[in-house]
C-alpha cells in the first residue's frame, strides 16, 4: 500500500477529515481559557490546549472506533470506518492512538503539576466513553465531562486552583453535549435499538425533541450564571442571546420532523452556537 492510501485511512480514523468534532471540544476549552486568563490567556498556554485538544480528539475517535468495530458495519452512517471494514488492524489503531496521547502529555509538561495530574482523568475519561454506550442511558452525559475536561485543566493551568464557577460551566458543557449529541443519536436511532447501542435519543423516545430544548435551555441558564460569577457584561449576554435565538430559530426547525439528515445537521449547526457565545466573550473582554 502506497504512502497517500495509509494516509486516508489515518486520516479518516482520525476524524481529522471531519472537524466537527475538534470545533464542538474546543469551544468550552476556550470559554475555560477566557474566563480563567480574564480574557487574555498566555499564548503558549492557549496553543497547548489547542494542540492538545486536535490530538485527544483524534485519538478519542479511534478509541471510540476500536469499542464500536464489531457495531458500526451495522449502521449505514458507520459502516465505512477503517476499523469496521478492517482497512486498518485493531493493532495499528491502538498503537496510533497510544502515540497521540503520548504527544499530548509530553505537550502539558511545561505546565504546573496539578494540571498534569488532571489529565490523567481527562484521558481516561475519553477512552472510557466509547464503552458507556453499552449500559448507559445517557451517554452523551459522560461525553459532556469527557468533552469539557479542558475547563478545569485550563483553570489549574492559568491560576492553580478550579473553582466553582469553572465546575459549573463544565456542569453547562454537559447539558449542551447531551443536546447536540442527542440529536446525533437521533441519525442513527433505528440501527442502535436493532444492535442494543444505549443513546440519550432512544431513553427520551418521543420526548426527544423537547429535551433537547431543554438542556440547551439549562445550558444556557448556566452559562448566564457563570457570566455573572465572572463579572460579564452586555457582550457576553449578547453572545448567549444568539446562541438562544440559534437554538430557537435554527435547532427548533432542523429536528422537530425528527428527519435523519436534518438531525445531523443541527447537530453541525452546534459549531455556530459555541462560536457565538465565544465570540460574545472575547469581544466583553475586549471592550468592557
Amino acid at each position: 500500500m502506497n504512502l497517500a492510501a495509509k494516509l486516508d485511512q489515518y486520516l479518516r480514523l482520525t476524524r481529522l477529515n471531519k472537524p466537527i468534532g475538534i470545533l464542538l471540544l474546543m469551544w468550552p476549552t476556550l470559554w475555560g481559557l477566557w474566563f480563567a486568563g480574564q480574557g487574555r490567556p498566555e499564548w503558549w498556554v492557549a496553543l497547548i490546549f489547542v494542540v492538545g485538544t486536535v490530538l485527544m480528539r483524534s485519538a478519542g475517535c479511534i478509541v471510540n472506533d476500536y469499542a464500536d468495530r464489531d457495531y458500526d458495519g451495522h449502521v449505514a452512517r458507520t459502516a465505512q470506518r477503517p476499523l469496521a471494514t478492517r482497512e486498518v488492524s485493531v493493532k495499528e489503531a491502538l498503537w496510533l492512538a497510544t502515540a497521540l496521547v503520548v504527544v499530548s502529555f509530553l505537550l502539558i509538561l511545561p505546565l504546573n503539576p496539578l494540571t498534569r495530574w488532571l489529565s490523567v482523568p481527562a484521558v481516561f475519561l475519553a477512552a472510557s466513553y466509547p464503552f458507556t454506550k453499552r449500559f448507559f442511558a445517557i451517554p452523551q452525559a459522560y461525553l459532556g465531562i469527557a468533552f469539557g475536561f479542558g475547563i478545569p485543566m485550563s483553570f489549574t493551568a492559568l491560576t492553580g486552583e478550579v473553582p466553582l464557577a469553572a465546575w459549573v460551566l463544565l456542569l453547562a458543557n454537559v447539558f449542551w453535549s447531551v443536546a447536540y449529541d442527542t440529536a446525533y443519536a437521533m441519525c442513527d436511532r433505528e440501527d442502535d435499538l436493532k444492535i442494543g447501542i444505549k443513546t440519550a435519543a432512544i431513553t427520551f423516545g418521543r420526548f426527544d425533541v423537547a429535551a433537547i430544548l431543554l438542556c440547551h435551555g439549562v445550558f444556557l441558564a448556566l452559562m448566564a450564571w457563570v457570566g455573572l460569577a465572572f463579572g460579564r457584561g452586555a457582550f457576553y449576554f449578547a453572545g448567549l442571546l444568539g446562541g438562544a435565538v440559534l437554538v430557537a430559530f435554527d435547532q427548533y426547525p432542523r429536528i422537530r420532523q425528527r428527519d435523519p439528515q436534518r438531525c445531523f445537521s443541527a447537530f453541525l449547526a452546534n459549531n455556530r452556537i459555541g462560536g457565538v457565545i465565544f465570540a460574545g466573550l472575547v469581544f466583553d473582554y475586549l471592550f468592557l
